[in-house]
């Protein structure tokens, strides 16, 4: 490219700044609506997010009495049995103050 600036009379720089002007009043209408698209577009976004972020909380919740019924119909455990050589342990005795 070669020089970009060229000597332009006030009347030439003027008529390019309306053309400028012209042609971004004519853009508006266009960029207007493509906003409100865009607008639109991540309002929805954003409730699909929500709606799969409240089902995915609500199934959690709803698994979580599921495990605490699982648990409570499995039998408990059986404490651990003594080692046989284990030293029976001592009572424990209080100082009388």
């Amino acid at each position: 490219m070669e020089n970009q600036q060229e000597n332009l009379t006030e009347e030439e720089l003027k008529a390019r700044k309306d053309e400028m002007l012209k042609f971004y009043e004519e853009s508006m209408p266009y960029l207007k609506a493509q906003h409100e698209y865009e607008k639109m577009l991540s309002d929805i976004e954003e409730q699909r997010f929500r709606r799969a972020n409240y089902q995915m909380q609500f199934a959690m919740m709803m698994q979580a009495p599921e495990m605490e019924e699982e648990e409570m119909d499995q039998p408990q455990s059986k404490p651990m049995p003594k080692p046989k050589n284990a030293p029976e342990p001592k009572g424990r005795k209080l100082k009388k103050g």
